[in-house]
């Protein structure tokens, strides 16, 4: 049946394409992102693609075969493919037929037939989880094997649905304010409580595991706070800066009945284990060689944990395991992972949980009996690690789409611009000779960037602005010329507290900041950034930028999100993959000429 009204083609090799000027185009998009990915997003016409984890992500959610499938029809120009229809209603159906439970202490894994269990049971690399048969359908598991078990059946296609249920931790009292200790009424949101809900599932063993997707500056936090307030269990709540650390604290003082001796800050500085506990990914990843002696209070910082800092700071921390670790990894040698088993802890909260490092990944899989909430803005990993989410923190239990939110008011409306510049004339015969990742960098710092952010200064100048950017050199260089504060890696953390503090009473109009912004930092005012450059195509990243200037504005103020990029480099093919995201999300860059704003 053709339908020419319709926006969406599926075609046989599982991708979706979607036309952009079609009356239909945002309602189809709002319905295929619950349980397709995003490939690529040209002017005209977007392309999709539907795989075994977006059909899982999808139905653990509750969406079901036949949902998915009315979604194709309901929108295609053409008739769906057999075949989509056919893997569809399989890997949809492959949900669930494999569930781990708990029985008389034991740990068990049962399977919907007696052929399937002898196919689990015969793949090499699922065997070594497994004990002796119980019956035909049924094998025993090591209990500390729960979390290896389901990535290992995830990776042959098999994705578990675990209702082996949960440890209860250690019971504290803690409920939600009606007025915040600032004086101001607080009632969670609609839609807040609706993914608590999601999450919590009554408190049944198909609940407390998985992840919540929603937009920056919706707040994360909050949800959070109220599912502690159902657990009323000891937390460990996991962040990604010090800096975060203490927003976190702050919010949990004002919002929550939680006194100040109930929360433990396990940082560098500091080794608090209390009811609720913070502590920062870089601590818990900091890496010490078991064959050298423990150095002493007044030894110097070892070379290792200098660069392992720089890196956790400067390089956010994006990537699963950072290049020293990789090469001198050893779990002895992560001193602070026991933090996991020294408190009994009843949940565990990960922030920014796309960001989540190696060794906090092999440690929950030994802690599968705990409550696990993963908090994100975006799943999109760049390491193509969601698969590893998915078994060890939970499926995504809500993803609520970006411009929803915006529609309702709860997040700030976004215009989005990227300005193309030409590459200096003093760089063009450099980046001619240079190899791909140093012409990034060329590309990047091209200083006639300089020129836009003074013109985009005067035009917000009653504005709060970021300029944010990747290389340090650069962001060194606009300090001098404009005369701006600047937040980077090895900016002592008091100092940051206080300028972050100078910049939200607006002290501070324009803030420069290193990728030690870019995540879990609440600078509500902020509603102006200018970013100048990048992570190479980091599609997180971008999410996470514009998440800065997203919280909710005074009725009428919009947020600008400005790309400064260097036209036919790679800085502008980078930046194209980074803006990926945004688009799904329904923002759309308008591109205007350098020359346009500086005639």
């Amino acid at each position: 049946m053709y339908n020419p009204q319709n926006p969406l083609i599926v075609q046989s090799d599982s991708t979706a394409l979607l036309e952009v000027d079609n009356p239909l185009y945002e309602a189809c998009r709002d319905k295929l992102a619950a349980f397709c990915e995003l490939v690529k997003s040209p002017e005209h016409i977007h392309t999709y693609r539907i795989t075994t984890l977006s059909l899982w992500n999808a139905r653990s959610a509750g969406m079901d075969a036949k949902e998915m499938l009315t979604v194709l029809h309901e929108y295609s120009k053409y008739d769906v493919p057999g075949n989509i229809l056919h893997d569809i209603n399989e890997y949809v159906g492959r949900y669930g037929k494999l569930r781990l439970y708990q029985e008389e202490g034991r740990l068990l894994l049962r399977a919907e037939d007696n052929i399937l269990m002898t196919e689990v049971r015969h793949t090499k690399t699922v065997q070594k989880y497994l004990l002796e048969l119980v019956d035909a359908r049924t094998v025993e598991v090591p209990l500390l094997e729960r979390g290896r078990l389901k990535q290992a059946l995830l990776k042959v296609g098999f994705p578990v649905e675990d209702l082996a249920g949960y440890t209860d931790g250690g019971r504290m009292e803690l409920s939600l304010r009606e007025v915040t200790k600032a004086g101001k009424p607080f009632l969670p949101r609609a839609y807040q409580e609706d993914a608590v809900a999601h999450f919590w599932a009554g408190g049944s063993a198909g609940g407390g595991s998985g992840v919540l997707v929603l937009p920056c500056g919706a707040g994360k936090t909050v949800i959070a706070l109220q599912t502690m307030a159902r657990a009323q269990m000891f937390t460990l709540i996991i962040v990604t800066s010090v800096t975060a650390l203490h927003q976190w604290r702050d919010e949990i003082l004002d919002k929550t009945t939680a006194t100040p001796d109930m929360i433990g800050e396990y940082s560098g500085d500091k080794k608090e284990i209390r009811p609720i506990t913070i502590a920062t990914y870089q601590v818990l990843t900091s890496w010490r060689d078991p064959a050298k002696p423990k150095k002493t209070k007044t030894g110097k910082q070892s070379q290792l944990d200098k660069e392992l800092a720089e890196i956790a700071e400067e390089e956010g921390i994006t990537s699963t395991e950072e290049p020293l670790v990789k090469m001198r990894r050893g779990a002895e040698g992560y001193q602070n992972l026991d933090l996991f088993n020294r408190q009994d802890w009843g949940l565990i909260v990960y922030d920014e949980v796309h960001l989540l490092p190696a060794p906090v990944f092999r440690i929950t899989a030994e802690i599968q009996a705990k409550r696990r909430l993963g908090l994100t803005a975006t799943l999109v990993r760049e390491d193509g690690g969601e698969d590893d989410v998915f078994s060890l923190i939970g499926p995504k239990k809500a993803d609520i789409p970006w411009k929803v939110l915006e529609k309702q008011g709860w997040i700030a409306t976004a215009i989005c611009t990227e300005v193309r510049v030409s590459l200096a004339d003093s760089n063009r015969l450099e980046y001619a000779i240079a190899e791909l990742r140093d012409k990034f960098r060329i590309a990047s710092i091209n200083p006639v960037k300089e020129d836009v952010i003074r013109v985009l200064l005067e035009r917000h100048k009653e504005d709060n602005i970021l300029i944010i950017g990747q290389y340090i050199e650069q962001l060194e260089a606009l300090q001098v010329t404009f005369g701006a504060p600047i937040i980077t890696g090895k900016t002592p953390q008091k100092e940051r507290d206080k300028t972050y503090a100078a910049f939200k009473k607006g002290d501070i109009k324009v803030l420069i900041v290193s990728k030690v912004a870019n995540f879990s930092i609440d600078l509500p005012d902020a509603n102006v950034a200018i970013q100048v450059s990048g992570t190479f195509g980091s599609r997180q990243e971008e999410a996470q930028r514009l998440g800065r200037v997203l919280r909710p504005k005074a009725e009428g103020v919009l947020a600008h999100f400005y790309s400064l990029v260097t036209r036919e480099t790679r800085d502008q093919e980078f930046a194209a993959h980074r803006q990926l995201f945004l688009t799904e999300q329904g923002y759309r860059y308008e591109i205007v000429d350098a020359e346009t704003l500086l005639a």
